[in-house]
């Protein structure tokens, strides 16, 4: 799924291409639908594991560490 930063046109977006499955297959439909869920969660879990990791060099005043994953967190959202 296209990563958006306004949480009005993710709504709007995901509005439309649902809508626009009513003319998949069925079985097709549910597979991608799956496939969106579980990319959404995968990116989830990553972001959150980062941001852990963020915590832990601010804690330890780790400034290197913390650069190299502020830039990984902006490549995950």
């Amino acid at each position: 799924m296209q990563k958006r930063k306004d949480k009005g046109v993710d709504v709007l977006w995901e509005n439309n291409v649902l809508n626009g499955m009513d003319r998949v297959d069925p079985n097709s439909r549910d597979e991608m639908l799956a496939e969106l869920f579980l990319d959404q969660m995968m990116n989830d879990f990553k972001r959150s594991k980062i941001l852990e990791e963020i915590d832990h060099s601010l804690k330890n005043k780790d400034k290197e560490t913390f650069l190299r994953l502020t830039k990984k967190l902006k490549s995950v959202s």
